[in-house]
């Protein structure tokens, strides 16, 4: 039976209350509308499972202290300041369900929002002297956005391979959550080549979380009927790629056809995902998620156990067999 994330993050539960307040804190303006938006932000926040990830990887490894709320706090300001420009980029006045921040205030203020967010987390590093967090941190976001271009510019032919996926989202994705693990293993004091493991060990939990993706949007038996929204957005999905591979060149250049020019169209979208299934795409992505998980399980089996491992562990599971 899967656990919740409440039931998870037992041995962090203090810390993640505090750090709520904490992260609010370091949002705060004096401008009465900036104000209003951060709390806006704050109130439709996430499964938080990134402060989980830092927080746990921490307490596995010494001590949670200051430095790890301001670790966690600095990833949410910059990736929050990331996801606010991102829905301007994308016109998207929808996030988690909620209206956007540019749906209720236009993209201007939008912009303007995610600049300050930015900002706040350099400042909150730079004020504490965290620089070893904020070049963790920063690599992370430099990353993200040029795996967001590199899809860009693929997306353009379809013409993905299996290498540049993984690629984009290592970069798009993975690089956030081995970001997360990182700080938390450096604001422990943990050594150099232990920073670099939990990084490394985040990076695949990424993997896997971004493969699940993929599974979602073409639908299982408990999740119904399938999204389809990659395929709406033409995007190359590890499924797609494995299935366009091992088709003939006729059906290949046909589904391509349908990929590029009939996306909206709910027949032809299922007829591309009736393809997909068929020819075993979502089995082979569902191997290599297993294979970025027990990759992860590896990194983090090398540590002592105690229960901030065993939670991180149990944090791990749940990515790979979350419903949604």
């Amino acid at each position: 039976m899967q656990l919740s994330l409440n039931e998870i993050q037992k041995p962090i539960e203090n810390e993640m209350r505090l750090f709520e307040t904490k992260f609010r804190e370091a949002m705060a303006s004096n401008v009465r509308l900036l104000d209003k938006i951060m709390g806006y932000i704050v109130k439709r926040k996430g499964k938080q499972m990134r402060p989980m990830f830092t927080f746990l990887t921490a307490g596995m490894l010494g001590d949670i202290g200051e430095a790890s709320y301001r670790g966690a706090a600095l990833i949410e300001l910059l990736h929050t300041a990331t996801l606010v420009h991102d829905d301007v980029v994308d016109d998207s006045n929808y996030r988690r369900g909620f209206f956007s921040v540019n749906a209720l205030w236009k993209n201007k203020i939008a912009v303007l929002v995610g600049d300050y967010l930015l900002s706040r987390g350099l400042l909150l590093a730079v004020d504490h002297g965290d620089y070893n967090l904020l070049k963790i941190v920063s690599d992370a976001v430099r990353e993200m956005s040029e795996g967001e271009l590199l899809q860009i510019e693929k997306a353009r032919k379809l013409d993905i391979t299996e290498e540049v996926y993984y690629e984009i989202i290592r970069q798009k994705t993975a690089s956030l959550i081995a970001s997360c693990c990182a700080v938390g293993a450096a604001s422990a004091g943990a050594d150099t080549e232990e920073v670099e493991k939990m990084r490394e060990f985040g990076e695949k939990i990424g993997m896997a979380f971004q493969i699940k993706d993929d599974l979602f949007d073409l639908g299982t038996d408990e999740i119904g009927k399938p999204l389809g929204i990659d395929i709406k957005e033409k995007k190359m999905t590890l499924p797609l790629i494995y299935a366009l591979r091992n088709a003939s060149w006729a059906e290949r250049k046909k589904m391509i056809f349908l990929v590029k020019n009939f996306n909206d169209n709910p027949k032809k979208v299922q007829k591309i995902v009736d393809f997909i299934k068929e020819s075993g795409g979502v089995e082979y992505a569902e191997g290599k998620m297993e294979e970025f998980y027990l990759g992860a399980l590896d990194i983090l089996n090398s540590f002592p156990e105690n229960e901030h491992r065993n939670s991180l562990k149990q944090l791990v599971e749940y990515t790979i067999t979350r419903k949604k």
